[in-house]
């Protein structure tokens, strides 16, 4: 995919809205209207890299209840023609068509290699990723298993979407989440599977979410490896007009 523009791109991730409550993730869902609000006029395109939601499963007719102001924010972003881009995460993964009927966002759940300006990003969410986190990637096949989804849409909403906020907040194993602390280029698995890509071809940045952790790593003369943070503690985004800033919103 291409994107030719002379304004910025944004990218923001793990927002994680709705946890550990609704009232508690509000200020945080405030504070990233707020940076949505002041960048709007210079944004080229915007890239969300997964887990806006703490938990998220589309049944036929139903979505979790609250998030209006997020997507209404989204929705009058892509109204007025900027373009945006969805990776879902681990906690959102169970996300179908919602996004792309309603609001026109289409919605990835593989990384995407996207030309910008003639620079070439290869960009996902990075769960399961890279060498290691064995049990993670076990779990992940259960929840992706389409078996698994239809299971699921059998239990009541409200029971369905109550569980699955529960453990997602609770269950280590399904959120795939580590101590978020910095393990070392040559463990960071995020990095070391940036640098396999390489092996096959060239990239110029690779962008991903899911550790929570600001990263901004060179891997070579041309090539750099990018965490976003997070919106939970860090408050950090990434933002691209020819060089790639990793930037702290203090709004």
């Amino acid at each position: 995919m291409q994107i030719q523009t002379d304004k910025k791109i944004f990218f923001a991730s793990d927002q994680h809205l709705g946890a550990p409550t609704a009232e508690k993730s509000l200020p945080r869902e405030q504070k990233f209207l707020r940076w949505l609000n002041e960048h709007e006029a210079e944004m080229g395109a915007l890239f969300i890299l997964g887990d806006l939601f703490d938990f998220w499963f589309e049944y036929k007719t139903v979505v979790p209840k609250g998030f209006v102001r997020v997507l209404g924010k989204l929705a009058q972003l892509k109204d007025a023609g900027i373009p945006i881009y969805f990776f879902v995460g681990n906690h959102d993964l169970w996300m179908d068509d919602y996004f792309i009927s309603e609001l026109g966002i289409p919605v990835f759940h593989q990384p995407q290699i996207f030309d910008i300006n003639g620079k070439t990003f290869f960009i996902g969410h990075g769960d399961g990723l890279g060498p290691g986190d064995f049990g993670y990637k076990r779990m992940k096949k259960v929840f992706t298993n389409p078996f698994s989804k239809w299971l699921f849409r059998w239990l009541h909403p409200d029971i369905g979407v109550r569980l699955g906020q529960y453990l997602s907040v609770k269950n280590k194993l399904i959120s795939g989440a580590e101590d978020v602390t910095f393990l070392g280029e040559d463990n960071e698995w995020l990095v070391l599977y940036a640098k396999k890509k390489l092996e096959e071809q060239h990239y110029d940045y690779f962008i991903f979410g899911h550790r929570h952790l600001p990263m901004n790593i060179v891997l070579n003369e041309n090539s750099r490896y990018i965490n976003l943070g997070d919106w939970i503690n860090y408050f950090t985004y990434g933002m691209y007009d020819g060089h790639f800033h990793l930037e702290k919103y203090e709004g």
